[in-house]
């Protein structure tokens, strides 16, 4: 396994995070702890997760996640290994804090404290804002509506980092990373870190595949020139790229097939782009989603792809692609396919 700095930090993390958001509705706590299990026996010392896991969000489920994570790291005695990221959720998601959640200083702390509860541990490594607390065109839609700032957003960054700075110094996080982020908010977190000697993001979770690489317009370079490597989420596009939906395919127990509301990958532009990158990946003997997990994982902004499955066998190939070069003619081919066909789903 690859380990890559994560920012700033000091912590080298595996260039594949285990992420777990399946776990709680798809999967049970032993199958959780089995992939758990399965992960550090392939080095993977970076596990990623949310108070609002697991997916889709409910109120009956919410914190479970954690909940099983928590209870491994203390079976396993592992939590010395690992480098433990969650996240607080952004408001309007009704099953946390009735959709209200907010990053001021007090819902900060009750968040990190009902994370650490449940991940039974003292302190996170990791500490990310879901997504962003303002207004925002953080997943990318060609029609979004630009409503009229509620506040000055430049203050409300800032006191979301000097929330943040007040969990580092009591030792409850360690770091602090966005997710869903846009070139901007990005920008001005880092800008408001810098003057006011605040915590400084070390990373980017942001959604970025073979269907959507709308992170190299912009964030990348954020990314390159700030410290802040993309933590890349969706590698598959919720599956999509491994190609077991092509031709109206639906298989048993799939995401897919059980949630309708994951439909962003599967429009036509994107069944036809994943059928030429499954295609690609056969021609040269390859699994179609190692190659698109590998490809996520060698970018030169990316610090760590974040995986997840609902099978032990799945999570084993989704491991094992973080060790699949892809060569120069490859990446080629790759690009040729992008610009035939650029961001289907963004």
């Amino acid at each position: 396994m690859e380990y890559r700095e994560l920012g700033n930090s000091g912590l080298r993390v595996s260039a594949i995070c285990l992420g777990t958001m399946t776990w709680g509705e798809q999967n049970d706590e032993s199958q959780a702890h089995a992939q758990l299990d399965l992960a550090s026996e392939h080095g993977i010392n970076f596990i990623d997760a949310a108070e609002m896991y697991p997916v889709p969000p409910r109120r009956e489920t919410a914190g479970l996640t954690e909940q099983y994570l928590g209870n491994w790291l203390a079976r396993s005695g592992q939590r010395d290994n690992v480098v433990l990221a969650t996240k607080i959720a952004g408001p309007g998601l009704d099953s946390i804090n009735e959709g209200q959640r907010a990053y001021t200083q007090k819902q900060l702390r009750e968040a990190v404290e009902g994370s650490l509860r449940r991940l039974r541990t003292d302190v996170i490594d990791l500490y990310q804002l879901h997504w962003p607390e303002r207004p925002a065109n953080y997943f990318g839609r060609l029609d979004y509506p630009w409503p009229e700032p509620e506040e000055d957003e430049r203050d409300r960054i800032r006191r979301t980092l000097e929330g943040l700075h007040d969990l580092v110094e009591a030792g409850r996080i360690r770091h602090v990373g966005l997710s869903n982020e846009t070139p901007w908010g990005a920008m001005r977190f880092i800008h408001e870190a810098e003057r006011l000697g605040l915590p400084r993001i070390v990373s980017i979770q942001n959604p970025y595949n073979l269907l959507n690489r709308t992170y190299e317009v912009g964030l990348a370079e954020v990314s390159r020139h700030e410290g802040c490597g993309l933590l890349a989420y969706s590698p598959l596009g919720f599956g999509v790229l491994s190609g077991k939906y092509l031709d109206g395919r639906k298989p048993e127990g799939a995401r897919l097939t059980l949630f309708e509301r994951f439909a962003r990958y599967t429009g036509e532009r994107g069944q036809q782009a994943t059928r030429a990158y499954v295609e690609l990946a056969q021609r040269h003997g390859l699994d179609p989603a190692q190659m698109a997990i590998a490809f996520a994982t060698q970018r030169p902004f990316t610090t760590s792809t974040i995986v997840g499955a609902t099978t032990t066998e799945q999570l084993r190939t989704n491991i094992e692609a973080g060790a699949q070069p892809l060569g120069d003619e490859l990446l080629q081919e790759i690009d040729a396919i992008h610009r035939s066909n650029p961001n289907p789903c963004p």
